[in-house]
């Protein structure tokens, strides 16, 4: 059987896309807060993995939004969503958590960038001035908001998927949790990738600062994995067929042990501890973990979207 191609399949590889890059950004929007508040403070936006993570949450948004768009039937008439507003829809819910998340983060950047933007602006546009100085004054408010919906953005890409009931594997409750976990992950990964390309420093205190939680959200991330088929293997039926089927022989029990557990997890579980052992970051060593990261987020998306999809209730 084509591992790509079956009679029960709903959604396909631009969905798991789509899922990868929404939590990309709200994982990297993550560490860009963190790193401001708890290493660099106002000095913040001068750092370059806090600008790669700056660029990468909303292009990340934006390529996603875009991919889905043009994966729908009618692309066209992607604005029905919007005007039209279903609440018990999980795809209108998934909208406007998206289209507010997009907004308090454009303000957040604001206030992270504010004495650039004042600076370049030279009080030529008062206007500016006067909507930053807003931002500003209700930063905190801001970047809680912020927080809870990038948080809520990374929990709603496992919640979609548990929307098709008729799969025994998706519709499991540690989907979500997991898909977020795993989304910090890749917004580590691609902060630090980001960072390295924008030139910056691999042994710098921001590298540090994400490794030193990168450690324990890879091993919660084992266990969340190790949960989610347990759950399905002692719930019998079809849930065990699915597990079963998922992590057996074939395609995608490669993909699972070779591609995420080995590849995704172990590999930079290791680096990482290797690298807080001897406290030095080279820029290969860095590379190369925040790449096995993002591959194995990226398979994860894929390998839990077709397998689920290949046991129906």
């Amino acid at each position: 059987m084509n591992p790509f191609h079956f009679d029960s399949l709903v959604w396909h590889w631009p969905i798991a896309i789509y899922l990868f890059l929404a939590g990309i950004s709200a994982g990297a929007i993550c560490f860009a807060v963190l790193l401001k508040h708890f290493k660099l403070g106002k000095s913040a936006y001068k750092s370059s993995f806090v600008q790669a993570a700056c660029l990468l949450a909303p292009l990340a948004v934006f390529a996603g939004l875009g991919i889905l768009v043009l994966d729908l039937t009618k692309p066209f008439d992607f604005w029905k969503i919007l005007v039209f507003y279903n609440p018990t829809s999980i795809m209108s819910v998934g909208v406007a958590v998206l289209m507010i998340y997009q907004v308090a983060l454009f303000s957040w950047l604001a206030c992270l960038f504010k004495e650039p933007i004042s600076n370049w602006c030279d009080h030529r546009w008062p206007l500016i001035d006067r909507i930053l100085n807003i931002l500003d004054k209700h930063e905190p408010s801001i970047t809680g908001l912020l927080v809870m919906l990038a948080l809520s953005l990374g929990a709603y890409t496992g919640f979609l998927l548990s929307a098709l009931t008729t799969f025994p594997m998706l519709n499991n409750p540690v989907l979500p949790m997991l898909f977020l976990v795993s989304g910090i992950s890749s917004g580590a990964a691609g902060t630090l990738l980001g960072g390295l390309l924008l030139k910056g420093n691999p042994d710098s205190k921001e590298v540090h600062f994400i490794h030193h939680i990168e450690i324990p959200i890879i091993l919660f991330e084992l266990v969340l994995l190790f949960t989610f088929f347990i759950g399905l293997i002692i719930s019998g039926g079809q849930s065990q067929a699915a597990a079963l089927t998922a992590l057996g022989e074939g395609f995608w029990g490669w993909v699972f042990w070779a591609g995420i557990i080995v590849i995704g997890l172990t590999l930079p579980l290791a680096f990482n501890l290797f690298m807080t052992a001897s406290s030095k970051r080279k820029l290969s060593y860095v590379a190369i973990t925040a790449s096995c990261s993002l591959l194995g987020v990226l398979l994860l998306r894929n390998f839990i979207l077709y397998t689920g999809q290949m046991t129906v209730a």
